[in-house]
């Protein structure tokens, strides 16, 4: 791996990833996640390690080449890993200093091109959350207008960016983003719903209870099964 970190990174990672694919699991792959981009075979943990091998000799210093490599990643893609191998460098710690609002414009284009679950629920919880914890006041804003938005992607990453927060979960915000929602009959919202309720349940069960009785009119039958599946009988 060492002699060829100096090759362009897309053309290295798809001859990591040609090297460790298996190709009978190609097609299931495709199958399974309903997509028109084929697949080379590759599964989570050798992808993952071919990320680590082939970042690991990758030099960017400003947060302006580590956003121009990810999306060259991203926009150049023919196979789906190397999609995730965009969204695996968007997440590189040697990067984090990267994290910032200007960030965002990144995101959002990996959400609303990649717009399908596998791809938007991982930067909606973590990149997006990350944004979240450390420009609280600029996020709240852009998640209010994202959960309004007119793409369904960007309406659900705005429910679920704080899955991760526990008893640090800005429930103003959250109540925000799900109830111009509510009424919405697509699936993934409605399970954003749910799934961003259900992960509060565990800091505050009582409240998550108060919220479902409060919105039980509004509320699909798919959130409130999804919000109370950790919630105890009488809570």
């Amino acid at each position: 791996m060492a002699s060829r970190v100096n090759l362009p990174v897309a053309g290295t990672l798809r001859r990591e990833l040609e090297r460790v694919a298996e190709p009978a699991r190609a097609a299931p792959m495709q199958a399974y996640a309903k997509s028109a981009m084929p697949y080379l075979g590759v599964t989570a943990v050798p992808l993952r390690r071919v990320c680590r091998e082939v970042f690991a000799g990758l030099e960017l210093p400003t947060a302006a080449a580590w956003r121009r490599a990810v999306l060259g990643l991203w926009r150049g893609a023919r196979f789906r890993e190397e999609r995730y191998c965009a969204i695996e460098l968007a997440g590189v710690r040697r990067f984090d200093r990267f994290q910032d609002l200007a960030a965002l414009p990144m995101y959002e284009e990996l959400i609303v091109t990649g717009a399908w679950w596998d791809y938007v629920d991982g930067i909606a919880a973590h990149r997006l959350g990350t944004l979240l914890r450390r420009f609280p006041c600029e996020m709240r804003k852009e998640m209010l207008a994202w959960s309004r938005s007119p793409d369904l992607w960007k309406r659900r990453s705005s429910i679920i960016c704080q899955l991760s927060f526990k008893a640090e979960t800005d429930l103003d915000l959250l109540y925000a983003c799900i109830e111009p929602n509510l009424a919405d009959r697509e699936f993934f919202i409605r399970k954003a719903i749910g799934w961003a309720l259900r992960q509060y349940a565990w800091t505050d069960p009582a409240e998550v209870s108060r919220f479902v009785r409060e919105h039980e009119g509004t509320l699909s039958p798919l959130s409130r099964r999804e919000a109370m599946k950790n919630i105890g009988p009488g809570k």
